[in-house]
């Protein structure tokens, strides 16, 4: 039974809506909006601060993947590899929309799949907005692009989004479960915005600028340090396929810390920067956001307000777990649209694994934060789809994801600012299509095997 909901269960529902409605509303800055509502939940009572120190610490795997993301791509920014990699597009592309578009592509897609999607945008923003300079175009469009693909990319691997890797963990899956169940389906997102690209962009991908002007690859500083930044990325990646195989098992979120300790160590030997810049301009007030987003679901989740949620569910669909999974994939998508997915997936972890506790596909056992066994492969589409819905749907407004909010600030520092339709007439079609294609790949490797077997 799930534990009695009074008025604390509803004070912490009132102030978790209350927060995210004023951040899909862009009505008060994101980090301030859940600070104010982690406070209120501590000033009247609902929770005691050490309590909220322990949701916290729970959550310390996202926090410290994202952290060791940040520090790792600041420590190594100063080298100007992000500006000569804007130049080099360019002269590749030979003055073509249509290559200069695919390059873009092909450049973002790597770095998203193994660094958290706001901090690709934040170094990656300042290339894109050189390219479009150099074909005297808008930037905006080139902005949106560099979006959807660092968020369409952060599912191929358990650590390039914070949103999948929440739900990954939740269920103790593995980087290279992940890969092998997830990112496939990522693959064929991904191919399906690439479908979109001459459509969405059809100005850019028809120019032509044979007259584009000759442009000086600049110049790198201290190549050594670009060269230990690509060694630290290759060892992580190692580590993260088989650091928990080792005999002391190194997760994901300690090969992140460490990547970072070894990034701040060579660059402060090397003098071109020191700690205290570098730490100084981690994006703290992001890292605040996770913390505090954390202490509002874990407080509705100790009143009772998510098991009662979960609870609902065997009502809804029964046990049938391909109508749950589509319609979470769908209403969870359209959700994450004015949402952002961190706080989503992070509500949506226990209601789910409530649901599947209720109707007999897992022990209440696995309720437990600690537990630390594998879930049934039955209940596999469920998270999966929680997955598809929080990152893909984030594509579809400018406030459906953090790193679309990032974009959006870049863009009114350059004096563009974005509307809400107008992005919307971009990433709404981006997101029906690669959700109806998430859907078509769920179906057709979990759920319809499941169904011919029973």
């Amino acid at each position: 039974m799930p534990p009695q909901m009074g008025w604390q269960g509803i004070v912490a529902l009132i102030v978790f809506a209350a927060a995210i409605l004023l951040i899909a509303v862009d009505a008060i800055d994101l980090t301030l909006a859940v600070i104010v509502g982690a406070g209120i939940l501590v000033g009247s009572g609902v929770t005691t601060l050490r309590t909220a120190v322990g949701y916290v610490a729970e959550a310390h795997e996202t926090i410290a993947l994202f952290f060791g993301g940040m520090v790792l791509v600041r420590a190594f920014a100063p080298t100007g590899i992000f500006e000569w990699i804007g130049v080099r597009v360019c002269q590749l592309s030979r003055g073509s929309g249509k290559r200069v578009l695919l390059l873009i592509l092909v450049v973002i897609a790597p770095f998203a799949a193994v660094l958290p999607n706001a901090i690709i945008v934040i170094l990656l923003a300042p290339v894109v907005i050189r390219i479009a300079e150099v074909f005297e175009t808008d930037f905006v469009p080139l902005l949106f692009l560099l979006v959807f693909v660092a968020n369409s990319s952060g599912l191929l691997t358990l650590v390039g989004d914070p949103a999948s890797f929440v739900a990954g963990t939740a269920i103790n899956m593995s980087f290279v479960e992940f890969f092998r169940i997830v990112t496939p389906g990522a693959v064929l997102a991904i191919l399906a915005l690439v479908a979109l690209v001459p459509w969405l962009f059809r100005p850019l991908w028809k120019s032509e600028h044979k007259s584009q002007p000759q442009l000086e690859l600049p110049q790198i500083r201290a190549p050594f340090l670009v060269l230990a930044g690509a060694a630290i990325l290759v060892l992580e990646l190692v580590f993260f396929l088989l650091g928990e195989k080792l005999a002391v098992p190194l997760f994901p979120a300690a090969v992140s810390l460490l990547g970072s300790v070894l990034a701040l160590a060579i660059v402060h030997a090397s003098g071109l920067d020191s700690v205290d810049a570098i730490l100084r301009d981690v994006d703290w007030p992001t890292l605040v956001f996770f913390c505090c987003v954390f202490v509002l679901v874990g407080a509705m989740a100790d009143h009772g307000v998510l098991a009662y949620a979960a609870l609902l569910m065997p009502h809804l669909f029964g046990r049938d777990v391909a109508l749950a999974s589509l319609s979470i994939l769908f209403a969870g998508g359209v959700v994450s649209s004015v949402v952002p997915n961190i706080p989503l997936v992070v509500a949506m972890v226990p209601l789910v694994k409530g649901y599947v506790v209720n109707i007999g596909l897992a022990s209440p056992a696995m309720l437990s934060a600690n537990y630390t066994g594998q879930f049934p492969a039955v209940t596999i589409p469920l998270f999966l789809a929680m997955m598809f819905a929080a990152t893909l749907g984030g594509n579809a407004t400018m406030v459906g994801s953090s790193s679309n909010l990032i974009a959006v600030g870049i863009s009114a520092q350059h004096g563009r600012r974005i509307r809400f339709v107008e992005f919307a007439k971009y990433g709404i079609w981006v997101t029906i299509v690669q959700l109806v294609v998430s859907a078509v790949y769920m179906s057709f490797r979990f759920l319809l095997p499941a169904a011919i077997r029973h």
